[in-house]
This record gives structure tokens, C-alpha cells and sequence, in this order.
């Protein structure tokens, strides 16, 4: 069994009856509940619930201070390898797009992660393209030790790997995941990856669960708004989060929500996310999952994620670059995509701090 199990239940799922059915009563008794099921959940998700939004926010923080408190974790990406082998069509790093590559050595790891931690941030996030071949296991194991030396938290968010790659990594001082499915729909998702090592949907939906079988402290999972309709990817990141979170007790389970940015590439967004329906998505699964984290990244404007913070936001990136080189080197002219957010470490502090939430810098240290 594995999530594409869950997946198929609702594969050929007829999303436009259901939301036929759902009426203003209907949305009222599930805002009272104190747990919501699947179904309730993709209510939430309905054009019907968007005039209940204010409830729903509110539901949303009340469940978010109860379960976190008023405080945000702090993390920065660093970016090591931009060499890939997929054509997503979707992506700056794309191998069908002319960019300048790079791929750091260790002495220029060590030089971008003595920059960043001059920041005071204690978790970053580490991140490579989908090329195995150029950003291999080991080179990426011993990146990690390098990084060991000035975090106390390590993410990675580099292509799939198996359970005994996921382990040997951990062993090394790797704490968490981050891997998006990037869309759920597996016939688009065919057509968005048709060359390389992620083109495989099934093994890139079950890498979360393989990282949790290897004894991840930390997994973060999420689709990419804007690549399919916004309600059916939100409903399935929810039902994969909610069948780790159930599966898998001892993980920390969490839930990005990226919007697409401007990158390299000529990629069109067919099915774009608006604020109001990112902070539906982000509440309703909130309700669905009170003790899972939401993240929220550089992606998004800086005024907008001020705003957001209280609705249920747990992690936020600060300080970002997407660039590989891009904090001590000074490498800007080649980026994943753009970010929206350029504040500074500290001006994210204190925009926290204003809003009388707590930033924090470091909630966790791997042995």
C-alpha cells in the first residue's frame, strides 16, 4: 500500500457534482466541527465556501496558536547545483534552457554557508537540480557535513532518491525533506516531465513516504499552484499529507504552498492562483490538519506574506536567493525563478516581531 492507493479513490472522482451539492448550511456544520474528514475538506476547497473565507480564517489561526502558538521558523535555500537532466517544462533549471550552469565545490559550499550564517539562522535548506550523475549522493553527503558545521537543522530539497539513499543521508545529519509532486494530475504530470529521471510519477510520489521509512524527522510536501486546477491539487497535497501524518506518527509533517514565479523559459500559467484562493487553500487544509506546518516562501510578496502570517503560516524563508552562489559568490544571473520576497533575515525579524509573533531561529539540533 502507498499513497497512489489513496490517489486512485479519487482519481476519476467528479469534482463538479460534488461541488454542485454543497450548500451554505452544509459549510456552517463543518466550521463547527472540531475534526473534519476528506470530504469536509474539499468543501472548503469549493466556490460556495470562498464567501465563508473570514470563518474560515479565523478558525484557521485560533487552530494554528493552539497548536504553534504565535511563532514562525526561520530558514534560507541554499542552492548548490543547478545541472539537470529533466525538460520540465514548468522550470528555470530546465535542460532545454540555455543558462549558465554551476556546481559548487566544497570550498565554495563552505564560503556561501559561513555568509549565511552570519544571518543567525540555524535551518537551511539545501538544493541541487536533478542530475545524479553531476550532484551525486556522496557529493551531496558531503556537502551536508559542511553545512553540519554551521546549522543545527538540514533540509534537502534535491530529486527522489530510494529508502537506503533517503538513509544515508540522514545518518549524515539530514532532518527533513521537502519534495513537491508538483501536480497530482498524473496524465498532465506525463506531459509537464517528458524527459528524465523525475518523468517517473509514481516514484516521485512515493519518495515522502520512502524518506519516512528511512526515519526523516521532517517531511514537506506540496503541488505547484498554477500547473492544474487549484481545488483538485490542494485536495490531494492535503490527502497526502494527512495519509503520512497518519502513517507515519514519529514525522513532522508539513505543507508547502508554492505559486508559479517568473523564470526561464516560456511556460504559461494555464490555471493561476489568486490571493484569495491561495489563503482559502491555506486555511482549509489548516482545519483539515491543525498540527501539520504550513511553509510559505520567498514566492510570495512581501505585504502579502505579512498578511498571511496569522492564518495559520508556520515557516517562512528569509533572505532567499535561488541562485547557485548566489549569498558570498555573488552569482545572480542564472535563478530557478524569481523571488518576490527580498527582505532581509533581519527586516523579516522584525516585520515578525511587529506583528507580535516570535521568529524563530533554531527549534531543533540532529546528534
Amino acid at each position: 500500500m502507498s499513497f497512489y492507493d489513496t490517489y486512485l479513490q479519487y482519481k476519476n472522482f467528479d469534482f463538479k457534482i460534488f461541488f454542485k451539492s454543497i450548500t451554505e448550511n452544509k459549510i456552517k456544520n463543518i466550521l463547527a466541527k472540531e475534526r473534519i474528514n476528506q470530504l469536509d475538506f474539499l468543501t472548503l476547497l469549493s466556490e460556495k465556501a470562498s464567501g465563508f473565507l473570514e470563518d474560515m480564517a479565523l478558525k484557521s489561526h485560533n487552530l494554528t496558536t493552539n497548536n504553534f502558538g504565535k511563532t514562525i521558523l526561520l530558514f534560507i535555500p541554499i542552492y548548490i547545483s543547478d545541472y539537470c537532466s529533466n525538460s520540465c517544462l514548468y522550470c528555470g533549471f530546465s535542460a532545454k534552457n540555455k543558462i549558465k550552469r554551476r556546481h559548487l565545490d566544497y570550498d565554495q559550499i563552505k564560503t556561501e554557508a559561513k555568509k549565511i550564517a552570519e544571518t543567525g539562522i540555524k535551518h537551511i535548506l539545501l538544493l541541487t537540480g536533478d542530475a545524479p550523475k553531476i550532484a551525486t549522493i556522496d557529493y551531496i553527503k558531503n556537502s551536508v557535513k559542511i553545512l553540519k558545521k554551521y546549522f543545527t537543522g538540514i533540509g534537502i530539497e534535491i530529486y527522489a532518491l530510494t529508502e537506503h539513499e533517503y538513509a544515508i543521508l540522514i545518518n549524515e545529519g539530514v532532518d527533513s525533506l521537502s519534495i513537491y509532486q508538483e501536480t497530482y494530475n498524473e496524465k498532465l504530470y506525463e506531459k509537464l516531465h517528458p524527459i528524465g529521471h523525475k518523468k517517473d510519477y509514481r516514484f516521485r510520489l512515493n519518495a515522502p513516504e520512502r524518506a519516512c521509512m528511512a526515519k526523516i524527522r521532517s517531511v514537506n510536501i506540496g503541488a505547484l499552484l498554477g500547473l492544474d486546477e487549484w481545488q483538485k491539487d490542494a485536495f490531494f497535497t492535503g490527502l497526502h499529507a494527512d495519509y503520512l501524518q497518519n502513517k507515519y506518527m514519529d514525522a513532522e509533517v508539513s505543507v508547502s504552498l508554492p505559486r508559479i514565479r517568473p523564470h526561464a523559459g516560456n511556460f504559461k500559467v494555464s490555471h493561476p492562483v489568486d490571493d484569495k484562493k491561495f489563503i482559502q487553500i491555506m486555511t482549509a487544509f489548516r482545519i483539515f490538519m491543525p498540527r501539520a506546518g504550513i511553509a510559505v516562501s520567498t514566492r510570495e510578496a512581501p505585504q502579502f506574506r505579512n498578511n498571511i502570517i496569522k492564518l495559520g503560516v508556520t515557516k517562512m524563508s528569509a533572505g532567499s536567493n535561488t541562485s547557485v552562489g548566489g549569498y558570498a559568490l555573488h552569482n545572480t544571473d542564472t535563478k530557478q525563478f524569481d523571488i518576490s520576497d527580498t527582505r532581509s533575515v533581519k527586516e523579516m525579524e522584525k516585520a515578525i516581531t511587529k506583528l507580535d509573533y516570535q521568529p524563530v531561529f533554531k527549534d531543533w539540533q540532529t546528534l
